[in-house]
């Protein structure tokens, strides 16, 4: 494996030749991947809910109109090509999930973390006192199989409730314009059901505060975007509601995402430094951010859903590229924004606004020489 990491605001550059890709071929990649733009409106309130079914359903963070799509190739750390604005700070969506799990990846690793004690029993907030939520472990956030039931920030749990379930979807009961949770399926014990909810991401990135005893930007910043050189432009929101008390100061707890606004905002160029951190395991210029034994738990298939492993998307059975090994994982968002690693190749591919990512990537990876 290359071991060359980019320094801050220098990034080494490699022609496709030299990177093992025929250079026309992936021209045409390139091309391709330009043509694939999201339809969805530049304004990405569009995107969002409106109030419809609770009255905090809606843009509770800050917004910004999106860009243009765009995207960048990185080869065992060597920047190879590059398409549209690759240097402007963009909404990122769900990418956010992943940067919560190598947040929770510092904490295990400073020993704030046992994966499988129930999280009560160090975040002490109240999040936890009800009987649904006294079996929550650290594990079930990071999977998405918390089934955890509250309101969090003005926003009810029920609310994310059949968004998008793993194995028992057919079976689960789902209320689809519902004002309350009385047509939402019931809950089951923690750990026996996938749902992809973003209420309880942000419980996640709540209960990280907790632990840290203060906000998450500045944890990732110091652990993981200072070290790895990314810009000083990104940026992580939460919403009006998302103020708490925390060691005696308010502070703001971020979002998983942009489901209501808010969530990271950065560069396509610190995603692809992001990523290669995990393309390296976890590995940065000798030193050792995250440790291997937290990139191998994030990268786990969860048993009841193997695409996924700690709010990280993976390449089972090629469900992000047909090209790809089936180690490739992948951090992905709305809107076509998708930091995908392929440790085998030691690539790394950053799209954002693409319409259809993994043609893209696949037609990337045919590329090859």
């Amino acid at each position: 494996m290359t071991n060359y990491c980019p320094a801050p605001h220098d990034w080494q550059h490699r022609s496709p030749a030299q990177a093992g890709f025929d250079a026309d071929k992936l021209a045409a990649a390139l091309a391709f991947a330009q043509t694939q733009e999201i339809q969805a409106s530049a304004n990405l309130a569009d995107m969002l809910p409106k109030g419809d079914r609770h009255p905090n359903d809606r843009p509770l963070g800050p917004l910004k109109k999106r860009g243009s799509t765009a995207g960048l190739i990185v080869r065992q750390g060597y920047l190879v090509a590059t398409f549209g604005p690759v240097d402007s700070v963009e909404v990122t969506f769900s990418c956010a999930k992943s940067y919560i799990s190598a947040v929770a990846g510092v904490a295990f690793d400073q020993g704030l973390i046992d994966l499988d004690e129930p999280v009560g029993r160090t975040v002490v907030d109240g999040g936890f006192d009800a009987p649904q939520n006294q079996a929550i472990t650290w594990r079930h956030l990071l999977q998405q199989t918390s089934e955890w039931e509250g309101e969090l920030f003005g926003i009810p749990d029920w609310i994310d409730r059949g968004r998008e379930l793993g194995q028992g979807a057919a079976e689960a009961t789902v209320g689809g314009t519902a004002s309350n949770a009385d047509n939402y399926r019931s809950l089951e014990p923690p750990g026996t059901f996938w749902e992809y909810n973003d209420v309880r991401v942000n419980r996640t990135a709540l209960s990280l505060l907790r632990l840290f005893r203060g906000p998450l930007p500045p944890v990732l910043k110091e652990t993981i975007m200072d070290p790895v050189g990314a810009s000083s432009t990104w940026e992580w929101h939460g919403y009006e509601t998302s103020w708490v008390e925390e060691s005696g100061q308010r502070v703001q707890s971020v979002s998983g995402g942009t489901h209501w606004g808010g969530g990271l905002w950065i560069t396509t160029y610190d995603h692809a430094r992001f990523g290669l951190l995990f393309q390296r395991r976890g590995r940065w210029n000798g030193r050792q951010l995250l440790s291997e034994q937290w990139i191998v738990h994030s990268l786990t298939p969860c048993s009841i859903k193997p695409e996924y492993g700690f709010l990280w998307w993976l390449n089972h059975q090629h469900s992000m590229s047909d090209l790809a090994c089936l180690d490739s994982f992948a951090a992905r968002g709305a809107g076509g924004n998708i930091v995908f690693i392929e440790p085998e190749r030691e690539l790394v591919i950053v799209l954002r606004w693409c319409g259809d990512a993994k043609s893209v990537i696949d037609r990337i990876l045919a590329s090859e020489v």
